[in-house]
């Protein structure tokens, strides 16, 4: 995935409300845009730290551009925009990068799914039969190691699709748990216990029932972002 046209670089001066971030570019043009996460964000900004922002040019919208990039207070990157990492997932899919998901014939995206009126991320079709694909992106990361942990705030919804997911497995349906790490210099991925248990018990369930867990991590720059190998999964 390359960014076009390119990203623009400035620092953070403060996040609020959730969705907006009040940043100074390069050029020391002080801007609001908008931030696509609505997780914590916790360890992957700083204010006074690097990001890097898309600038749009639709006079529709109100705020002039979107924060895709962070600089973590580890000295790491992280795309912090949420809405890439399906777009990421699909794009290494169509590539075989992911390559215990080879060989589809079909590939389905937010297809109505489960007990509890949810929608999957992707729905692979195989000769053999289907495999339901939910995509989580991790960015939380810590001082000193190289393992990357999901979720940074509690998620009711998360603990939902991996419910979801169980059930299937159950029904000899192939269900998959994919944690896109949006995140640079790591190898492995965990669930943050500490931050949501109610998660961790859930994907433990879940791996129980028969639930696949993978994660892939990806190569990330102002130039452009692509997942590139497997990561270890500690549960």
């Amino acid at each position: 995935m390359q960014f076009e046209p390119p990203l623009e670089e400035g620092r953070l001066l403060r996040r609020y409300k959730r969705f907006l971030a009040d940043i100074e570019t390069v050029q020391g043009e002080m801007l609001t845009i908008h931030c696509p996460n609505t997780g914590s964000m916790h360890n992957c900004m700083s204010e006074g730290g690097r990001v890097w922002f898309s600038r749009s040019s639709d006079p529709k919208r109100k705020l002039p551009g979107t924060w895709e990039l962070s600089e973590t207070p580890q000295g790491r990157l992280a795309c912090v925009n949420t809405a890439r990492a399906n777009a990421l997932v699909e794009e290494a899919l169509r590539d075989g990068v992911i390559v215990e998901l080879a060989g589809f014939v079909q590939l389905r995206r937010e297809v109505r799914y489960g007990e509890e009126n949810s929608r999957v991320d992707f729905r692979l079709d195989y000769a053999r039969g289907p495999a339901f694909v939910e995509v989580k992106s991790v960015t939380l990361g810590f001082h000193g190691t190289p393992v990357a942990a999901f979720p940074d705030a509690r998620t009711a919804r998360g603990s939902k699709h991996l419910r979801e997911l169980a059930s299937l497995a159950r029904q000899g349906v192939r269900a998959v748990q994919l944690y896109c790490v949006n995140l640079s210099a790591i190898e492995a991925v965990r669930p943050a216990a500490e931050v949501d248990p109610q998660y961790a018990q859930a994907l433990q369930a879940a791996v129980t029932a028969g639930v696949e867990v993978l994660a892939y991590g990806a190569e990330l720059s102002p130039a452009g972002i692509r997942l590139t190998r497997r990561l270890e999964v500690i549960l």
